[in-house]
């Protein structure tokens, strides 16, 4: 039995805690698991049952709202298609009884992260599947320049409380450390 993964993950999880570094289980684990956000672009169709009128095919706006006759603008970015079914529904109610409400993602916009600094081919990668590890991108992106400090590489992700860095060490990725996933918008800066 070959033990040398597990002592590469102590060794990172010990380094990590001696830097003041919090561990990250959040992206340990492919994004996949969590349910799908709307995001600007995405095309939905809104089925209203029993009202050809109401029913519609809309675009989610750069704004991140659509419009939906009787109701107008309504925010739809950041939301799962449940979460905006309720909203419509809710609403739908001061003008009929009972309303059922479908919302169903047609075409998905895709999925990007970025990635700058010290790398070959800086720019905008596309989450395959919405499962693209920070190795990966960076192999998307031409690897690393010569002067790269392949052990301060920073994920930027963005969260309700604001932007959220995230450390990464190349060198104990390559080594065999779990992999970390990216998420739309996140940013992999890589200084020199």
């Amino acid at each position: 039995m070959n033990s040398r993964p597990f002592f590469s993950w102590i060794a990172a999880a010990v380094t990590a805690a001696l830097c003041g570094l919090a561990p990250v289980a959040a992206t340990a684990a492919p994004p996949a698991s969590e349910e799908y956000r709307l995001a600007s672009g995405d095309k939905l169709r809104i089925e209203v049952y029993r009202d050809a009128q109401m029913s519609q095919s809309v675009q989610i706006r750069p704004d991140g709202k659509i419009t939906l006759p009787l109701l107008g603008d309504l925010d739809a970015t950041g939301r799962t298609p449940i979460e905006l079914r309720d909203t419509i529904t809710t609403q739908l109610k001061e003008y009929m009884t009972n309303p059922v409400v479908t919302v169903i993602v047609v075409e998905a916009s895709s999925a990007i992260a970025y990635v700058m600094g010290e790398v070959n081919h800086p720019g905008p990668v596309t989450l395959q599947g919405g499962q693209l590890t920070v190795l990966q991108a960076l192999a998307i992106a031409g690897g690393l320049k010569d002067f790269a400090n392949a052990k301060n590489i920073r994920i930027l992700r963005r969260s309700a409380t604001g932007v959220m860095p995230i450390a990464f060490n190349y060198k104990s990725a390559i080594g065999g450390s779990s992999p970390v996933y990216l998420r739309p918008g996140d940013t992999v800066v890589v200084p020199d």
